[in-house]
C-alpha cells in the first residue's frame, strides 16, 4: 500500500481494511489531496485479493466536517470548466466508494456535514455514535449537494432528502437511523466496541459470498448513477460556484457574516 498523507490505511490479519480520513487537525475536512489519495486507496484495496471489507473512519472528535475552507475558496476562483473538471474527481470519488467490490461499513462520530454525507451514504452499512450530526449545508453557501445528491437520496429518500437540502437543517444520529443513513446508534464510549461486534459478525461470512452479495445488490439496486446525470451534478456545481450568488456566499462564510441576499440576515 502507497504511503499516504491525508488519510491512513490499515489491515488486520483477518482481512479488514480500515480507511482512516486523517486530518484531525481540520476535522478531516477534505481537499483534492485527499480526494486523490481515497481513489488511489479504494483502487489499490479492490485489488488486494485478501481484503475481506473496508471500515471508513475519521480520526478525531468528527468523521467529517465536509469539504476543507482553503479548497472550496480555491474551487470558487477556478473557472466553470475547471470546476467541472474539479466535480468530476468527487463525483468519480463517490462511484468508485459505491461501487467498490467489497462490503464497506462507514463509522461515524462527531460531525458528518455536507460532502461527508456523500461518502456515509455511498458505503453499504454505517454506524454511529449517539454525538453524530449530520447537515447538508450547500445551500448556506449559495450551492448545492449537487455531486452527491444521487447518493444521499438513494440512502435517506427522496422526500427526507429534499428537506435538508433545502432547509440546511442539522439532523442528530437518532434521525439518521429513523432515515435509514445509519443502522444503528450506539453512546460514544461504546462505539469502539461496536466495531468490533460488526466486525467480527462479518467475518463470519464467506469472504466471495460477501463480494457476490455486493455484486449483486448494486445490480439490483440500479447500480451507479447514469453518465448523463454524473454530468449535470458537475456542471450544476460548477455555475454555482462561479455564479455571483456563490460567490458571495463563499465570501461571506469565510468572513464570518451574513451573506447579502434577501432575508439572509433574519
Amino acid at each position: 500500500m502507497q504511503a499516504f498523507s491525508t488519510i491512513e490505511v490499515e489491515f488486520s490479519d483477518q482481512g479488514v481494511a480500515t480507511l482512516w480520513l486523517n486530518r484531525p487537525d481540520k476535522n478531516n475536512a477534505f481537499n483534492g489531496a485527499m480526494i486523490d489519495e481515497l481513489r488511489r486507496a479504494l483502487t489499490d484495496l479492490a485489488a488486494r485479493p485478501a481484503t475481506r471489507f473496508v471500515l471508513l473512519r475519521g480520526r478525531g472528535k468528527h468523521f467529517s466536517a465536509g469539504a476543507d475552507l482553503a479548497w472550496m475558496h480555491a474551487s470558487a476562483t477556478l473557472s466553470y470548466d475547471d470546476n467541472v473538471l474539479e466535480a468530476g474527481k468527487l463525483a468519480q470519488l463517490m462511484e468508485q466508494l459505491q461501487q467498490l467490490p467489497l462490503p464497506t461499513l462507514a463509522i461515524v462520530q462527531g460531525a458528518a456535514f455536507a460532502g461527508a454525507m456523500g461518502l456515509v451514504s455511498c458505503c453499504d452499512m454505517a454506524i454511529g455514535s449517539d454525538d453524530a450530526q449530520f447537515c447538508l449545508s450547500e445551500v448556506r453557501l449559495g450551492m448545492a449537494p449537487a455531486v452527491i445528491s444521487p447518493y444521499v437520496v438513494k440512502a435517506i429518500g427522496l422526500r427526507a432528502a429534499t428537506r435538508y437540502t433545502l432547509t440546511a437543517d442539522r439532523f442528530d444520529a437518532a434521525r439518521a437511523r429513523e432515515l435509514g443513513l445509519l443502522a444503528e446508534v450506539y453512546p460514544r464510549e461504546e462505539l469502539e466496541l461496536a466495531v468490533r461486534t460488526w466486525t467480527r459478525n462479518l467475518l463470519q461470512n464467506g469472504p466471495e459470498a460477501l463480494k457476490a452479495c455486493k455484486a449483486l445488490l448494486l445490480e439490483v439496486g440500479g447500480g451507479a448513477p447514469a453518465a448523463d446525470l454524473q454530468a449535470h451534478t458537475q456542471a450544476t456545481i460548477a455555475r454555482l460556484r462561479t455564479s455571483a450568488e456563490g460567490q458571495e456566499g463563499m465570501q461571506a462564510f469565510l468572513q464570518k457574516r451574513s451573506p447579502a441576499w434577501p432575508g439572509a440576515s433574519t
